[in-house]
């Protein structure tokens, strides 16, 4: 007997939206109307929902999508009562006043079935079967779904938990090196959203995903990690560097690239999809628009986006942080500072957003302020 398993794909190297494709494609041999699978994933720092990967194709109407879980009290009500949610109907769903089931409705899906994500007892975010049909979700249904929503809940925390434990491990490593270098925690998770923040607002020119915009928030905050293999007269200096310590101080860049590569290879997670957005992060961070910068002098667009992306929230936020050799710029004189390094040094696009979304730039400043008590 020849038998094909149908799952087989999953163990391919392919990337995690490809798997919850394949996993749709099964789903609806034995439930045909199941026309939408997508997943959002919480962050708990700042109790924000953020859509992740879906399986609908063109019908698409969350992308980019993210909201604070307490502006969705349907969603925080189903963690609270500690079971799914099923409307078989949503054009009379009481909540249909907020953003997400609008713009559901507007796509024209008729009935949802919503399951909570944990890992280790942790909420992670949560998983959505829709339909454009109504009245659909029988317990019958519900119990065949349930399968496939605890296979795909498994295969999105297989994908982001070794990623996880990957910047885990390096950012113990920064943590070592934040001992020593005048750069803070806090500047790790401001750069990280602001770089987030970019990545979102470019994400239509550049035709770029959820998955794009979230492995670069996760990987902002390791672009400095080859300053652990910087000797403490040239990272602790407060005056200007001489020409020797600054050739010193510029290896930061690729000595990062030797301990990632390192990293990878030591968790044998070589395959794993986005590895090269790390890797362009930490070792072209510093190369700038005109070619003067390092290690490579690369120029424009020959420097990778997510390069570019980091280079400008890493830029404004130091301008704004206070160093041992400078106090805080205001965020004026900042961005003043931004327009006159747009398209010299820094990427004119990435900057535009910064200028733009000055509210929410704002609001992830005072997010996460530095403690002035340590």
């Amino acid at each position: 007997m020849h038998y094909k398993d149908i799952l087989e794909p999953l163990n391919a190297q392919t990337s995690i939206r490809d798997k919850l494709v394949h996993c749709h494609k099964v789903v609806k041999q034995q439930l045909p109307y199941i026309d939408r699978i997508a997943v959002t994933i919480y962050d708990p720092a700042t109790a924000v929902l953020k859509t992740y990967i879906h399986s609908s194709g063109e019908d698409d109407p969350l992308s980019l999508y993210q909201a604070k879980l307490d502006e969705a009290p349907s969603l925080k009500a189903i963690l609270e009562e500690g079971r799914p949610r099923v409307i078989n109907n949503l054009l009379t769903f009481e909540d249909a006043s907020h953003e997400h089931t609008q713009r559901i409705g507007r796509q024209g899906y008729a009935a949802s079935y919503t399951l909570p994500m944990f890992y280790n007892g942790n909420f992670f975010g949560f998983i959505f079967f829709n339909s454009y049909e109504s009245n659909i979700f029988s317990e019958k249904v519900l119990n065949e779904l349930d399968i496939f929503a605890h296979l795909i809940s498994l295969m999105v925390i297989d994908e982001l938990s070794v990623l996880r434990s990957l910047t885990a491990a390096l950012s113990t490593a920064a943590h070592i090196t934040h001992q020593r270098d005048p750069e803070t925690g806090s500047h790790l998770d401001r750069m990280s959203r602001f770089s987030q923040l970019i990545a979102r607002k470019i994400a239509g020119k550049y035709q770029l995903t959820d998955e794009y915009v979230e492995h670069i928030f996760m990987f902002a905050p390791l672009h400095d990690i080859g300053k652990v293999a910087i000797p403490d007269r040239v990272l602790l200096k407060e005056g200007p560097l001489e020409v020797e310590e600054r050739r010193i101080m510029d290896t930061h860049a690729s000595k990062g690239l030797e301990i990632i590569d390192h990293m990878i290879a030591n968790f044998n997670i070589s395959s794993v999809q986005y590895l090269d957005i790390l890797r362009n992060i930490v070792r072209y961070h510093h190369e700038t628009i005109d070619g003067e910068g390092y290690p490579e002098e690369l120029k424009a667009s020959e420097i990778p986006l997510e390069a570019r992306i980091v280079a400008v929230a890493d830029v404004f936020d130091a301008l704004t942080s206070k160093r041992p050799y400078k106090e805080a710029w205001d965020i004026d004189k900042a961005y003043a500072e931004l327009k006159r390094l747009s398209g010299k040094k820094l990427d004119g696009d990435c900057v535009q957003v910064l200028l733009d979304e000055r509210d929410e730039v704002e609001k992830i400043m005072e997010r996460f302020a530095e403690n002035p008590i340590g």
